[in-house]
């Protein structure tokens, strides 16, 4: 178990209440930025459930604003020493811009660009430092909207929390420092997405071909059955991976499972990749 830090765990508890009085659905995180509470289906063959069995550990499907709820999750993870904000959940339906500056990238100078190409300026609005020194902006978004997360996709160095995805709240802390409201930031609300901005985060969308899908999945069944000894984990982890990122994850779980059992893995072994790659699809923020 991890080591407890009960200053960290207290104030990281504090916040949470704080946000999700707020009206924001919080769950508790580690120092690695990662959901605190483990999976009660890790030997289970239940790897898609969210939440629907009652139990705690499902990561950002456990946010809640309930201020009970919010102490017994902490409760249950007394290591915990940040909180998670889930986007895309009512009321605010938040969307959170990640500006990183690693790696040679520099998020605020294109997102910079990107206001210019389009034609669209920033509100003010909360935002959070990062101790890497990257940015996140917080906006909200239309309740009939859905915001997928993405990596990179609007421009380098910026990436799009939404639905499924959450923020790493200010006051938490992690192995890299403290997240910190932007000096002057503090006392306003999460700002309305400009429309020009909100139209690059929707992704177009795709022409109905009833053999796409199937194709696309049989290609990533192909990828499995083609692993090597040494490589069938990873494969199938990949795989999970990009079945999940197009929405097809859940349709293509058993054929996945039956393909990497076929490979040489067990059907624990298995069950257990694609549920990872299930969690990790959406990704916390940097």
């Amino acid at each position: 178990m991890a080591t407890i830090d009960r200053h960290a765990a207290t104030l990281a508890l504090a916040h949470a209440l704080t946000a999700a009085e707020r009206g924001l659905p919080v769950i508790p995180l580690t120092r690695h930025k990662l959901p605190a509470l483990p999976s009660p289906h890790r030997d289970e063959a239940t790897p898609h459930c969210r939440g629907e069995c009652g139990r705690y550990g499902h990561g950002v499907h456990d946010a809640t604003c309930d201020p009970a709820r919010v102490r017994a999750l902490f409760a249950a993870a007394p290591w915990a020493t940040g909180y998670g904000i889930a986007c895309g959940r009512p009321p605010h339906h938040l969307i959170g811009i990640d500006l990183d500056t690693k790696s040679g990238t520099d998020g605020n100078a294109a997102l910079r660009h990107v206001a210019l190409e389009h034609l669209f300026t920033l509100p003010e609005t909360v935002v959070v430092l990062t101790p890497s020194g990257g940015r996140h902006i917080w906006l909200t978004g239309p309740s009939d909207t859905v915001i997928p997360n993405s990596a990179s996709r609007l421009a380098p160095g910026i990436d799009v929390r939404g639905s499924g995805g959450y923020l790493v709240g200010p006051g938490s802390l992690t192995n890299r420092g403290v997240y910190r409201l932007a000096p002057g930031t503090a006392h306003l609300a999460p700002a309305p997405c400009p429309r020009a901005l909100l139209r690059l985060l929707v992704p177009p969308a795709r022409p109905h071909h009833p053999a796409a899908r199937p194709r696309h999945g049989q290609a990533l069944i192909d990828f499995v059955l083609a692993a090597h000894t040494g490589q069938r984990n990873t494969r199938l982890f990949w795989a999970a991976c990009r079945a999940y990122e197009n929405g097809i994850g859940d349709t293509l779980a058993a054929r996945l499972t039956a393909a990497a059992i076929r490979t040489g893995l067990t059907e624990r072994e298995a069950r257990a990749t694609i549920a990872s790659a299930a969690r990790l699809t959406a990704t916390p923020s940097s």
